[in-house]
């Protein structure tokens, strides 16, 4: 998965509805992509049944639990002074235990509980099962771990608790691990191989979340285009499937076709694809179904077939340009964003021109930009010198920052004097006065309250827009309310 990091919701403490009969208070806090705060509210369901009740208040906590990121060096960073100032607090409240979860705990291991004294548990994010047996031997006495990383595990027998939901969207975990060995990400060893879920599970949890007055939900996983059902196992292992395994299996537009149809009156997107796994039945669901976003994450990391190569991507830019023109052609409406890398190592002038014009090519809505920064434990890491000084890379990005603003502004100001479908999330960040929702292309867009409220699916005339905001007002209810 290439992880899409919303800087808004790094650090965010999670609080949930109080359990009757719990005495214990759970501090958890989230750092990295969206599948670390997925995974919190595994944990959160977990530990409830262990009687604890969730907290905001950092003093009063008896566990504090951080859930790690790994794909950058600046998420490790913040969460190395989030402990300290957990040290400070531990001080006046010594019963208080300290635990770290996710990708980190995988990647350092007995680090933690070496270096950082205040760590009790360190737990990776195959085994948060094992919590109530690890916090037995912390109350013991005793420090406790376990990283080990499963061919099984996918949680789809645990029902997750909605964490500081606005209870219009959700998340709902699909797949687990990652196949996919890109030299400059650590998930495949953070995360362990890929597995898939339940199908059927997953319809469950859909349905259970549709009586709960949820409107939308992202299907979440690594790389969800490799979602495989054919009876639980590793995807690596389908080959050695029996012919009724393999003639019953359940790929992702199955699934995607199977969710649409189980809640027609429910908006599904997915996150998030990569370009070498993405099959053209996926995009004809999408278009075969109204309820089916009309949006795409298609990370391309860079524009050079040679970096491309590098980074062990497997596929080329012609093959990209290949695959968004067909999604185009079969989704006119598509938005369409991307995570891109400036700097990778080897990177040179003309590579990084290669990727200014695959940008201008796709013309995609938005992106993820980022500076190449070298991540211990991955391949990259391994081996390739951290070549392309810091200077250079800063401008690079610069550049494709620059370009892809001018670009995000061209896709939203396409908006302007339609009429278009917004489900109202939460007030607007700027104005009480307005509610904010997201469009099919997951755009925001803002527009006066009047006697609309969040949930309510509300057709919006768009009068105006920044690079990153529709502007408008409701004209009324859609037909989908």
């Amino acid at each position: 998965m290439e992880k899409i990091i919303d800087e808004n919701k790094q650090g965010e403490s999670l609080m949930v509805d109080q359990k009757e009969g719990n005495q214990k208070k759970l501090f958890i806090e989230s750092y990295g992509c969206q599948m670390n705060f997925s995974d919190s509210e595994i944990v959160a369901s977990i530990l409830s049944n262990q009687g604890y009740n969730t907290t905001q208040n950092l003093e009063d906590a008896d566990l504090v639990l951080v859930n790690t990121c790994s794909i950058r060096d600046k998420a490790e960073q913040t969460v190395r002074k989030r402990l300290k100032y957990y040290d400070r607090i531990k001080d006046k409240n010594p019963k208080m235990k300290v635990g770290v979860l996710g990708c980190m705990a995988e990647r350092l291991k007995t680090k933690f509980l070496e270096e950082e004294k205040i760590v009790d548990l360190v737990v990776g994010p195959d085994a948060y099962k094992d919590l109530p047996n690890l916090l037995n031997e912390v109350e013991e006495g005793r420090d406790a771990i376990n990283v080990i990383l499963s061919k099984e595990e996918t949680y789809g027998d645990i029902s997750p608790v909605r964490l500081n939901s606005n209870g219009v969207s959700a998340f709902v975990s699909i797949t687990r691990g990652c196949d996919n060995m890109c030299t400059f990400c650590v998930v495949p060893f953070t995360r362990g191989r890929e597995r898939s879920r339940d199908p059927q599970s997953i319809i469950e949890e859909v349905n259970d979340l549709w009586t709960k007055g949820f409107k939308e939900i992202t299907l979440l996983g690594q790389n969800v285009d490799s979602y495989l059902w054919y009876g639980g196992g590793l995807k690596k292992d389908f080959e050695k499937a029996s012919d009724i395994q393999k003639a019953t299996a359940v790929n992702f537009a199955k699934l995607l076709d199977m969710c649409a149809k189980a809640q027609p009156k429910m908006r599904f997107r997915f996150s998030t694809s990569n370009p070498q796994d993405m099959t053209l039945d996926v995009i004809e669901t999408m278009a075969a179904h109204k309820n089916i976003c009309n949006y795409i994450h298609l990370p391309v990391q860079s524009g050079s077939d040679r970096i491309l190569k590098e980074m062990n991507r497997l596929h080329t830019r012609q093959e990209y340009f290949e695959l968004i023109d067909n999604i185009r052609r079969i989704i006119p409406e598509v938005a369409i964003s991307q995570d891109m890398i400036a700097g990778f190592p080897t990177e040179t002038e003309e590579d990084h021109q290669d990727t200014l014009s695959l940008i201008d090519y796709v013309k995609y809505d938005y992106g993820f930009m980022f500076a190449y920064s070298e991540r211990p434990g991955t391949l990259a890491g391994r081996k390739m010198e951290d070549d392309v000084p810091a200077d250079v890379k800063q401008r690079r990005l610069n550049e494709i920052q620059a370009l892809q603003r001018r670009h995000s502004l061209h896709r939203t100001q396409q908006h302007v004097g339609k009429v278009e479908e917004i489900l109202i999330e939460k007030p607007s960040k700027k104005s009480d006065a307005h509610w904010s929702g997201r469009n099919s292309q997951n755009m925001v867009a803002v527009f006066p309250k009047e006697h609309y409220k969040p949930g309510d699916f509300v057709n919006v005339k768009i009068l105006d827009c920044t690079s990153a905001t529709l502007i408008g007002e409701a004209v009324g209810y859609s037909e989908n309310n």
